[in-house]
């Protein structure tokens, strides 16, 4: 079964949900929330299909510009993205455990490295969660050294394991 990434459209907004409701579990946040960055930057928002028939969706991904080291709390509104912005952050992926291992992950990194080259953005920031920085290492990300007081209480919002990581271009 082959799934490709396309761009996202208002009307995905209720697969988004019931995906989120699967894949993260604890860590709700509103539709409006990703209404609002799909409306922000619709350009770092795709969703995950099945190719062929239905085109069942099984993932989703949220990217948008941001300060390094600043990431939105969970479940926050931007209200607008900050024209000081130096970074892709990647702000949520989900993948239905059928989608896993279907080379979505690897499709996204090119994804984002487009998106970077094309907006000037220097680094791809992210919060990982659980336990997924392992695998978000082997995809060139690496734990932010030396993180500023604010941003350990701003990881709080998602969970005391949390963790900020980034990437160079």
């Amino acid at each position: 079964m082959s799934m490709t990434w396309q761009p996202m459209q208002p009307a995905d907004l209720d697969a988004v949900m019931a995906i989120a409701a699967v894949v993260h579990v604890g860590f709700y946040e509103r539709r409006d929330v990703f209404a609002e960055r799909l409306a922000l930057y619709p350009q770092g928002c795709w969703i995950a299909r099945v190719e062929g028939g239905a085109g069942q969706a099984v993932g989703y991904a949220f990217m948008h510009p941001a300060l390094l080291g600043q990431p939105p709390a969970l479940d926050s509104f931007l209200e607008a993205l900050d024209p000081q912005a130096n970074c892709l952050y990647l702000h949520d992926v989900a993948l239905l455990p059928a989608a896993r291992s279907a080379g979505l992950g690897r499709a996204l990194m090119q994804q984002l490295s487009m998106l970077m080259e094309k907006d000037g953005l220097a680094h791809a920031a992210l919060v990982a969660v659980h336990g997924s920085a392992p695998y978000w290492r082997s995809r060139g990300f690496e734990v932010l050294a030396d993180a500023p007081p604010a941003l350990h209480a701003k990881l709080r919002s998602y969970d005391e394991h949390a963790l900020y990581m980034i990437k160079p271009a």
